[in-house]
């Protein structure tokens, strides 16, 4: 038959014939001309192939096909293969397939001949038996498997004489967010050449994807480097097209270009790695069907200064590679310490070496050098004492923390490596787990790495889950260096510490963890729950978090569009999907499993243990999981039953686009109330608005005043200066636009930029546009206009309303809100453009300046004229009686102001202001002219009146 002649071309690399490459072109014309098996169709073959036929004994694989669909981070992935016995008796092929130790197997089904064999998950009893004709794939778990980060599924069967088997695995993840990326991979081991070999991933990211790049292929020795050295280009014959949403990769070498990979079929590691379009807001709030997603990961943050320790492990067996690479990645990850950052070193055998008695020290480079100096004299000997390191660590770190002022929002850590197994002092793990716990106190939290097979992998893995970390294990013929600098940057830069994410009470259940200790830079935050209301049109979402010196509230309710559908058709890769499988339900349910299996883990309570494992196994059991609880059994379908045709998974995505959005919101006190966003903010009249439009209120008088400027575009006017006093200047930038047809100006000119600056009790700035908020104190804060949020630090807190208004309280004692005029189809005399409105102004002093400043705390007398031009001053019952007056005076300071009755309105014409209008650019009633009052650049805080000085 055609697929047994020209199987017999699949040679292994110990033929060692020189022109393989010849052979294996003829192999792929041969392959690509007919599988059918059914034909009986003699084909000429050279003589050295038919050679080559009699020593192979094992089946040839014909196809190996992978097919993905992620949406939204959930990944669906069916693999297929089909295997040939071409030979005259039964042959036991093996299906092997390397998957990451996080995914979920979700099916298996496999037809040899005529019969159909399918999986079942079934719950794990205490004693499995075992299929002599299959093998299941070990329990998933994140430590275990035969590479660093991959689990093993094997399948045996024997295939009879001329005939075929056919093999389908599915299973499911849910992608990690690391170093700013999410990495997909397809382990691509067929351990022989394949006629037929394509893998295929579709994405769908309705946040938008950046970044998306396919590295070349990846042996075992590099897995877990995320970095990629020398070629960087895709593997051959790889195909990427995306556009903003949607990616298509497909990767489909012929024999050849599989023979100039790797000769004996073994290529490696297919590797997608993308981003999602993100801004510091509560995230994507994903909705479908009653369940929903939440990914949080904000960008633009400044990075939290740390207290960190690093123990090392310098035992008698960490001698030679490990202990150099161990060498060489601390080298580089002292350098990559932050100035504000603190540090010290633990070295550990039998005995305990600390670098830096009783204390962390800052990062500076006589520190970093002596540290250098240390880390290369280290010398491996002696046994491995744990405890006593993590013992000596916490209470190093503990200690730090209570006898020193340190910054309230730093993150402290512990960051401990070892090759082996706890051989010296306390030896027991639960004795080791009990006292760990006990001496860090929910303080700080450990992160741990194992090199090696003989690392107690469950000890390190429970360590870091019980004190809040995470854990690293990497194969001794990896490169250590590498990964290590690389799990630093994963934990090396926090951004947001104390994160705890609310939703109403009434209107979630089966909600995912919501509090995290920490949020690291590249990461990503995962909660997920099911909806108790469907019929609700909104899902409030409440985010609070701490952030350097600032404490961060975010806030937002999400729209659930009940009617809407998203349309996929002619989506690539989603257009055949026959399943109807809610892709949000699935994540959440992996999710809810994964904390299951992490909360038994953790348990030292045996009937807490068994309620969390027949949790865990019954909703495995509901989604067809297979996990460390449950099995995957074949049964037979039946004889003469249809072979496994390819229906690959691809989840319903219904209602995707109109329900997956960027949103923002902050965090409430226990009990949410619903609508509390939309509160009324009390202000002033006391504003600058507008063209801009100036208004003074003056309460005691029961009067206001008015005026305009007409600036020029790109002047800088001065609203407020009390640099000097309460150290607080606010400075407005005007922006020009044409003037409306059959008017008397010009041009226009609005506030296109507002500037406070404060220096007291520290200096920091706020940079207000239409578009976005920029807070520096320091530390720069970027936050969209768009998007509801609160940021409170020492002295100033920031709340903004989404498109409404912004709202900067400094010291509690002098508040100011800015209006955002947005215009959703602008004129062309029209501009978005901001209002400046003071809310409160007792904490500004009796000197402050500026176009307003100089009223806030001075009254002005209105006088009638009469007839004899003397001037008479007016009561403040009068007022109303001399509006009609055209010839009525204000007394400002000794200076005469005349002025005529206007209506003004302000506020987005929510409210409208009767006031006495000074003409000709305010000219007496302001101290000096207009253009006294501009400033040199944004940051002009103008001590006094009439001088210029530099933020």
């Amino acid at each position: 038959m055609i697929l047994w002649l020209c199987l017999c071309w699949g040679f292994s690399p110990s033929a060692g014939q020189p022109d393989s490459e010849l052979m294996a072109r003829y192999l792929e014309q041969q392959l690509l001309a007919d599988y059918s098996i059914v034909e009986q169709v003699a084909r000429r073959v050279p003589r050295q192939a038919k050679f080559l036929q009699r020593l192979e004994t094992r089946p040839r694989m014909s196809e190996f096909h992978v097919r993905s669909t992620i949406i939204s981070r959930y990944a669906f992935t069916t693999v297929s293969c089909t295997m040939v016995n071409s030979g005259s008796e039964a042959r036991e092929a093996v299906f092997e397939m390397q998957i990451p130790a996080a995914a979920f197997i979700s099916n298996f089904t496999m037809s040899i001949g005529n019969k159909t064999y399918y999986g079942e998950v079934t719950g794990k009893e205490k004693k499995n038996s075992t299929d002599d004709k299959e093998r299941h794939k070990k329990p998933p778990s994140p430590t275990e498997g035969r590479e660093n980060g991959y689990e093993t599924f094997k399948a045996s069967v024997f295939i009879p004489r001329k005939m075929q088997a056919r093999f389908m695995l599915h299973y499911e993840e849910l992608l990690q967010r690391r170093l700013g990326k999410y990495e997909y991979t397809v382990s691509i081991r067929p351990q022989q050449l394949v006629g037929r070999l394509r893998v295929e991933v579709n994405i769908l990211e309705n946040s938008g994807i950046v970044s998306l790049e396919v590295p070349p292929l990846r042996n075992s020795k590099q897995k877990g480097n995320g970095k990629a050295e020398g070629d960087v280009s895709p593997p051959p014959s790889t195909v990427i097209g995306h556009t903003k949403t949607l990616a298509k990769v497909t990767f489909n070498p012929s024999v050849v270009e599989q023979t100039r990979i790797a000769r004996n079929g073994i290529l490696g590691d297919f590797i997608i790695r993308y981003d999602v379009n993100r801004e510091l807001s509560v995230g994507d709030v994903q909705i479908l069907n009653g369940y929903f997603v939440h990914y949080f990961a904000p960008t633009d943050l400044p990075p939290l200064p740390k207290n960190v320790v690093f123990v090392l492990d310098s035992s008698a067996s960490m001698v030679g590679t490990k202990l150099k690479q161990t060498k060489e990645a601390l080298f580089t990850i002292l350098q990559d310490l932050r100035p504000e950052d603190h540090f010290n070193i633990i070295g550990f055998s039998n005995r305990i070496k600390v670098w830096q008695q009783d204390q962390l020290v800052p990062v500076t480079p006589n520190n970093i050098r002596d540290a250098k100096k240390y880390i290369h004299n280290m010398s491996p000997t002696g046994g491995t004492n744990i405890n006593g390191a993590l013992q000596t660590g916490a209470k190093l770190l503990n200690d730090y923390i209570a006898q020193n002022d340190i910054d309230a929002r730093s993150v402290s850590l512990i960051i401990f490596l070892t090759d082996g197994r706890p051989t010296v002092g306390e030896t027991h793990s639960s004795k080791i787990l009990s006292n760990t716990k006990d001496a860090i106190r929910d303080k700080f939290c450990l992160f741990t790495i194992g090199i090696g097979n003989d690392v107690d992998h469950k000890l390190l893995e429970r360590m870091a889950l019980e004190n809040c970390g995470m854990t690293r294990l990497f194969q001794e013929d990896e490169d250590a260096a590498s990964h290590l600098k690389g799990f630093y940057d994963e934990i090396g830069t926090p951004l947001l510490s104390d994160i705890r994410v609310d939703y109403p009470e009434d209107d979630v259940e089966q909600v995912t963890q919501n509090f995290f200790p920490n949020y690291f830079n590249g990461s990503e935050i995962i909660i997920a729950g099911k909806l108790i209301n469907r019929t609700s049109d909104k899902l409030h979402v409440e985010v609070t978090a701490s952030n350097s010196k600032k404490y961060i509230l975010l806030k937002t309710d999400v729209a659930i569009d009940l009617p809407s559908r998203n349309d996929i058709r002619g989506v690539p890769g989603l257009e055949d999907g026959k399943g109807d499988n809610n892709y949000i339900e699935r994540a959440w349910s992996y999710l809810t499993i994964k904390e299951l299996l992490n909360s038994r883990l953790k348990s030292d309570d045996i009937q807490e243990k068994d309620n969390l494992l027949e949790k865990a196994k019954s909703m495995a059991l509901a989604y067809n999981f297979v996990t460390p609880f449950t099995v995957l059994k074949m049964k037979e379908a039946g004889l003469h039953s249809e072979a496994p045709q390819e229906e690959f998974i691809s989840p319903s995505t219904d209602g995707i686009g109109e329900k997956v959005q960027s949103l923002q919101g902050h965090k409430a006190p226990p009990g949410i109330r619903r609508g509390q966003d939309k509160q009324r903010i009390k202000i002033s009249k006391t504003s600058a608005d507008g063209d801009p439009h100036f208004v003074i209120d003056f309460p005691s008088s029961k009067f206001s005043v008015c005026f305009n400027i007409d600036g020029e575009p790109g002047d800088i006017l001065r609203l407020v200066s009390d640099h000097k006093e309460s150290g607080v200047t606010v400075n407005g930038q005007l922006i020009g636009a044409p003037a409306p047809p059959n008017g008397h100006k010009k041009h226009r000119t609005y506030f296109s930029t507002i500037t406070i600056l404060s220096n007291k009790p520290e200096r920091s700035y706020l940079e207000i546009t239409p578009r976005r908020v920029i807070l520096d104190d320091g530390e720069r804060l970027v936050l969209s206009c768009g998007r509801s949020a609160v940021v409170r630090s020492r002295s100033l807190e920031v709340s903004i309303s989404a498109y409404s208004n912004i709202t900067v309280t400094i010291q509690d004692s002098i508040s100011f809100v800015i209006l955002i005029h947005h215009y959703k189809k602008p004129a062309p005399h029209q501009r978005n453009h901001l209002g400046f409105y003071i809310s409160n102004s007792k904490g500004l002093s009796s000197d402050s300046h500026g176009l307003l400043g100089q009223f806030l705390n001075h009254e002005v007398k209105l006088l009638q004229e009469s007839l004899n031009k003397s001037h008479q001053e007016v009561g403040q019952n009068q007022t109303e009686a001399l509006k009609a007056n055209p010839t009525n005076t204000l007394k400002v300071k000794g200076r005469l102001v005349p002025v005529v009755w206007k209506q003004r309105r302000i506020y987005n014409g929510q409210q409208e202001v009767d006031c006495w209008f000074a003409k000709n650019n305010a000219d007496k009633l302001i101290d000096g002219s207009y253009k006294d009052y501009l400033a040199s650049h944004p940051f002009d805080t103008g001590t006094s009146f009439g001088t210029k000085t530099s933020f």
